[in-house]
């Protein structure tokens, strides 16, 4: 059985830390999701996390590091120096931005499921923050959920997830942001957005032009597959939850209030206050609630895609069995 270990108990972090060095893997807070860390320059520890997430090894991982100075290390020299990468580390590091780079030996191809670029962010969350500094090595951390699964969202979800796959989880409570890291590559002086999250288009379009979701054709992107982040029941996505007939044997993710017209054997409301961020925070917890239920399926509401919206949205779509139900 996995070991919950309050995150901030005196000598946590170096039991974790004691772990990893030995090439184990720890469930680990971030202020995203809970991740599975594992050393990032040990490939065999790299290999691990592949195995316990049941994840396919050409879906690579994202390497966090404690410091731009860390990145220096696994990324090509001068890579950091050209603009706006200084600038986008100095306003969105340490915090859920994730930078595709070029990378170096250092990294083993494992890590980039044999691309020459990775995935590199510097978390904001004390507890990794603290264990970065601990172990003294950049962490492959991938979310800690069997692959295509709903991240996790606090200790508990990753106990359910992988108990008994891994020795170790730090349980700081639940994650503050709730939806992974926005990933982008910087080519030719523009931003191109591989992944929405946290870090929107509207507060990256300071820094440079904008291509948002324009996947280049030979990036490889961590949790870019069409479908992931599916809960266990079907789950299809809805304008509006008025005139669905079958509310009784299903359950609903609204998106801003409860149904007036149709009753649902369970119900999240992602914000009652309509608050965009609050939904994000909300969202894998609500949808692993909801899939807990006796249940047949799952409907979510549409939420507005602006801002974090089209990161919530772009989640839904993946986890969804269709884009859209019809409505009887």
């Amino acid at each position: 059985m996995t070991e919950v270990l309050d995150a901030n108990r005196t000598g946590a972090l170096e039991r974790a830390a004691a772990l990893l060095r030995a090439g184990e893997l720890v469930g680990v807070p971030t202020e995203t999701v809970y991740g599975l860390a594992g050393n990032a320059l040990n490939e065999v520890t790299v290999a691990k996390i592949f195995v316990v997430k049941e994840r396919p090894t050409f879906d690579p991982l994202i390497v966090h590091v404690g410091s731009n100075t860390d990145a220096e290390v696994i990324v090509e020299r001068g890579v950091l120096r050209q603009p706006p990468i200084p600038e986008l580390i100095s306003r969105f590091w340490p915090g859920p931005l994730t930078l595709l780079l070029p990378k170096t030996e250092r990294i083993p191809d494992i890590v980039t499921a044999g691309s020459t670029d990775v995935a590199v962010r510097c978390p904001s969350h004390p507890t990794i923050r603290g264990l970065l500094r601990v172990c003294g090595f950049p962490l492959a951390v991938p979310s800690a959920n069997r692959f295509g699964r709903i991240s996790p969202t606090s200790a508990s979800a990753v106990q359910s997830e992988l108990d008994g796959r891994i020795p170790l989880i730090l349980d700081a409570g639940a994650t503050p942001v709730g939806i992974e890291s926005t990933i982008v590559q910087v080519t030719e002086g523009r931003i191109t957005i591989l992944r929405p999250g946290p870090i929107t288009g509207e507060m990256l379009a300071a820094f440079a032009p904008i291509r948002e979701e324009a996947t280049p054709k030979h990036a490889v992107v961590p949790g870019s597959l069409p479908s992931h982040y599916a809960p266990r029941k079907p789950l299809f996505l809805v304008h509006s939850s008025e005139g669905i007939s079958d509310g009784e044997r299903s359950g609903l993710l609204a998106w801003k209030r409860e149904p007036e017209n149709v009753i649902f054997h369970a119900v999240r409301v992602l914000s009652s206050e309509a608050d965009l961020t609050e939904a994000a925070a909300n969202l894998f917890r609500f949808l692993r609630e909801l899939d807990e239920q006796p249940i047949e399926r799952i409907y979510a509401e549409h939420v507005p895609e602006i801002g974090i919206g089209r990161a919530i949205m772009n989640r839904l779509q993946r986890a969804s069995t269709g884009w859209e139900k019809e409505q009887t």
